[in-house]
């Protein structure tokens, strides 16, 4: 799995002029998976994003967690984290098909909601806006390949 995640002042998606998911402070996870992935890699990436602290502390440091600033998250199925570049056009063969990409989409998500945080989501498969306001910004690369 990949994941791109961003520390948000606030986050939203939005599917045909509707809001379906928005969050004040937190981390907005563009989230990708990879044809080999399984549950193992939804609930190690969930645990490292759920545990991440780069919420500055009174001292101006990235020290607190998710938890400690009561921040959400807002989860969107982002299958272009896999694309292939070596040409102009990428291709995505390498990206996992829909069957098996989204129920672990939505076990990374229930993974995270177990930790007892607030996650918003996105649609899978549909085509979004999404909408952010960085914070600092602070934009972090996972990639349970390399882990």
């Amino acid at each position: 799995m990949r994941a791109v995640v961003t520390r948000v002042k606030e986050a939203s998606v939005t599917i045909d002029g509707t809001c379906v998911g928005r969050i004040g402070v937190g981390f907005l996870v563009l989230l990708g998976v990879g044809p080999e992935d399984t549950e193992r890699e939804a609930e190690w990436l969930a645990d490292k994003v759920c545990g991440l602290r780069v919420f500055e502390d009174e001292a101006g440091k990235m020290n607190l967690s998710l938890e400690a600033v009561g921040g959400k998250l807002l989860v969107v199925s982002q299958f272009t984290l896999y694309a292939d570049l070596k040409s102009r056009r990428p291709g995505f063969s390498k990206a996992a098909k829909p069957e098996v990409a989204e129920p672990l989409y939505e076990k990374f998500m229930a993974a995270c909601e177990a930790k007892g945080f607030v996650v918003e989501r996105g649609q899978f498969g549909a085509d979004m806006q999404v909408a952010s306001v960085n914070d600092g910004p602070v934009t972090l690369l996972f990639d349970t390949d390399k882990n």
